[in-house]
Order: structure tokens, then C-alpha cells, then sequence
């Protein structure tokens, strides 16, 4: 039997990855991975919930790690052979931890929108009532959406931004809470820009005598980088994915109070999951090590500064940004005035190698396929090494693409320019520099 590397089996103890070995293999899928590696490296990603992970993440991803069937927590495992990865498990666990001063912490779950759901598992029951952020005014699909588990199984109580300042309504949520005494309380978001006050959640929660779950999925690589205040601290259970700020792989995290962490623990497992992906479990443990030195809280105080640097480049250029700016990694801009909608805007920019996403705005009059506003995010190309004078051109090349029509033969040319204007940026800092051997050149 023959290896990645061409040796024959006994000659070698290690297969690692080998993306030759995958172009000859199967070559479709090789042009499909290099056809994406150059989309990243020659556009701008501004997804907010997007990053760039270190090739050592990359690397763990794709180690014998994920040959390994792990059901169960370290040192409990339900198959044997498991003492290399209970190691790789504990070190996510304990680095976690650390980082972000957390009693317990699950490092299993697959997803965001699992991690959300071991936490509904952990601490409610279905019919049990939830206040949470409404889904148009910036919340996520399982914080009680109809089409979502949460919206179906739980009774969901929304919250709103004030129609004046566009920041959470802290009385409204208040007087929620108070009115339908609800078993859990979510604060977090996906397209709310503002610190979140977590004081005033927790202080709300024990009124009533609710769970505080924040939500921190988008903000977490925030907090473990010290550039906006933590909200471990005040919550009972906080989820998270992996991915996102913190840069590392895709998946998800609950951090929680040691008098929670049976009913978390076998809330993922058994209840909602079965074996662990033990490759993306020691990505974690990498990412949580990256995101511990000086270097990655110098990188997320950037992030904040660039999102902000990009939201008043786009004002400047007539994109409104909703509640007038932002605090984190992403700023939500409403179109109304330039009368193109979220989806418009997303097409423009993306011909122009602008990769963002329409997105609802608070009492959008647009349907949420349509809407009236984008997201962007700065997460990305922070990490290829943007600073806020490249994000002020990067709300130039924005504030072009949105506005030229693709069906006029002036707008086709404009969306060109700004596509010649992106690749100029990226070339001097780009995602994943060119090497030599490089298959992608």
C-alpha cells in the first residue's frame, strides 16, 4: 500500500496532508479548494462571521486526528485508544479556560447552532418561555425564530433596539422580562455593532429569576482580546463559535458556572451529539493558544478600529450607519438613502470582488430576501494586515460598487474599476502569500 508521500506502508509513521496527493487523486475537488483559495486571496472578505485561520490551525484540521472516534469526555471515553486525543481535548478545555476566565467549558460541539442547542437542553424544557433579541432587529435564527427549533419547540418572547437610538432597549427588555417571567434571557446578536451592558442583563435575570445566556458568537475573539469587556463574568452559560474573531475553525464552545457543568456536558453528550471531531477539537486548543499571546490582543484591538475607521468611511460616502457606528468587529449600514437594497448591494459588490452580505436593518421596510442594508466586518483583513488609512479606501471601493448599476454600460465599468482598485489593495497584503510551489499561482 502506498502513502501520500509515495512510500510504501512500514516506511513511513506519519501521512500528513498532501494536497498534491488530492490533485491527482481527485482532481474536480483539488480546483474546487484552489478556485476558493484564490477567491480569498484576490477579493476583499468582509463577512463579519468570516476570518482567515493560521496554517497551523489549517494543519490540526487536517491531521490523523480525524480518524479518531472519541464519544464521551476525557478520561470517559466510550472507545479505546483515545489517550492522544483526551490530551488534545484537555488542552482545548484548560486553554480555554484561561483565556477567558471561565469555570467550565465544553469545547465539543459542532457549531454555533448546536452549541445553542445543548444550552436550550442544559437549562429549559420545550414550551418553557425565552426572551431573546427579535431576528429583524440584529438577533439569530436560534434565538426563537419560527423556522428555526427554538422558535418551534420554545415560547419566545422578542426584544428591540429603541427606534430613536437604535441601541437595545434596556427598559424594554425589562419590562418584558417582569411581564412573562421567562426561564432563560439571551442577550447577543448578529448584527448589532454595540457593546452589550451584560450588568444590566444579569441584574434583570435575577429579578426574575432567569438563566442569563449570552450569546457571544460573534464577539468572542473580542473578549479574548481584551478589546471590549468580557461577558463571562455575568452570565450563567455564554456559547460561542471558534471561528469568527478568534480565527480559529469552524465550530463552537459553551463556557459556563461549575454549578452548571453536568447538565451542559451531557447536554451535548449524549443528548444532542455522538462522537466528537477530535481534528477540529485540537484546532480549538491552537487557536485558543494563538489567541493568549500579545500579539492577537494587539490584532483584535485593530479589528475595532478598523470596523470603525470602515463605518466612517461609508458614512462619509452617504451608507448611514445604524445606531450612528460601531464598538466591535461589524457596523450595519442602511441604504434607503442611496434607494438600492441590501440584495442589490450585495450583487454590485460582489462582481466587484467585494464579498459582504445584505442584511436586515431595525424596522426594515424590505422583506428579509431583499432588505434595506449590509453587514460588513473587518475580521479578515485585519488578520492580512489592513490598517484604518486601507479601510477608509476600502469604504471608497464600497460606496462605488453599491451604487453602479451592472446593467448600464457605465456602471459595468465602474464595478470594473473598483475590482482593479480591490486587487490593488490585496496584492500588497494578501490571504495566504504565494510560495514558491505554490499549486495556486
Amino acid at each position: 500500500m502506498v502513502g501520500a508521500g509515495g512510500e510504501r506502508a512500514g516506511e513511513s509513521t506519519y501521512w500528513g496532508p498532501d494536497f498534491g496527493e488530492l490533485a491527482t487523486a481527485d482532481p474536480e475537488i483539488a480546483a474546487v479548494a484552489l478556485a476558493e483559495l484564490e477567491r480569498q486571496r484576490v477579493g476583499l472578505q468582509l463577512i463579519a462571521s468570516e476570518n482567515f485561520t493560521s496554517p497551523s490551525v489549517l494543519a490540526a484540521l487536517g491531521s490523523t486526528l480525524s480518524n479518531k472516534y472519541a464519544e464521551g469526555y476525557p478520561g470517559r471515553r466510550y472507545y479505546g485508544g483515545c489517550e492522544y486525543v483526551d490530551v488534545a481535548e484537555n488542552l482545548a478545555i484548560d486553554r480555554a479556560k484561561a483565556l477567558f476566565g471561565a469555570e467550565h467549558v465544553n469545547v465539543q460541539p459542532h457549531s454555533g447552532a448546536t452549541a445553542n442547542l445543548a444550552v436550550y437542553a442544559a437549562f429549559a424544557k420545550p414550551g418553557d418561555t425565552v426572551l431573546a433579541m427579535s431576528l429583524p432587529h440584529g438577533g439569530h435564527l436560534t434565538h426563537g425564530s419560527r423556522v428555526s427549533f427554538s422558535g418551534q419547540w420554545f415560547t419566545t418572547v422578542p426584544y428591540h433596539v429603541d427606534s430613536a437610538t437604535e441601541l437595545i432597549d434596556y427598559d424594554e427588555v425589562r419590562t418584558l422580562a417582569l411581564a412573562h417571567k421567562p426561564k432563560i434571557i439571551i442577550a447577543g446578536a448578529t448584527a448589532y455593532s454595540r457593546t452589550i451592558d451584560f450588568a444590566a442583563f444579569r441584574s434583570i435575570a435575577d429579578e426574575v429569576g432567569a438563566i442569563l445566556w449570552v450569546d457571544a458568537a460573534h464577539f468572542i475573539g473580542l473578549v479574548a482580546g481584551r478589546a471590549i469587556p468580557s461577558c463571562v463574568p455575568y452570565a450563567d452559560v455564554v456559547s460561542a463559535t471558534t471561528h469568527k474573531v478568534l480565527r480559529g475553525p469552524r465550530g463552537g464552545m459553551i463556557l459556563c458556572r461549575s454549578e452548571h457543568a453536568s447538565a451542559v456536558d451531557r447536554a451535548v453528550f449524549p443528548f444532542i451529539q455522538g462522537g466528537p471531531m477530535m481534528h477540529a477539537i485540537a484546532a480549538k486548543a491552537v487557536a485558543f493558544k494563538e489567541a493568549s499571546t500579545p500579539e492577537y490582543r494587539w490584532y483584535a484591538q485593530e479589528v475595532v478600529a478598523n470596523a470603525s475607521a470602515l463605518a466612517q468611511s461609508l458614512e462619509a460616502r452617504g451608507l448611514r450607519t445604524v445606531s450612528g457606528g460601531t464598538d466591535t468587529h461589524l457596523a450595519l449600514l442602511d441604504l434607503r438613502a442611496s434607494d438600492v437594497t441590501g440584495v442589490d448591494a450585495e450583487r454590485r459588490c460582489g462582481l466587484a470582488s467585494i464579498t459582504l452580505n445584505k442584511n436586515a436593518i431595525p424596522f426594515d421596510p424590505q422583506s428579509p430576501a431583499v432588505t434595506s442594508g449590509i453587514r460588513v466586518g473587518s475580521a479578515a483583513v485585519t488578520t492580512q494586515g489592513f490598517n484604518t488609512s486601507d479601510m477608509s479606501i476600502v469604504g471608497e471601493l464600497i460606496a462605488r460598487a453599491v451604487v453602479a448599476d451592472p446593467a448600464t454600460t457605465s456602471g459595468e465599468a465602474e464595478l470594473a474599476s473598483v475590482a482593479d482598485g480591490v486587487r490593488e489593495l490585496v496584492r500588497a497584503k494578501p490571504a495566504y502569500p504565494r510560495r514558491t510551489g505554490d499549486l495556486a499561482q
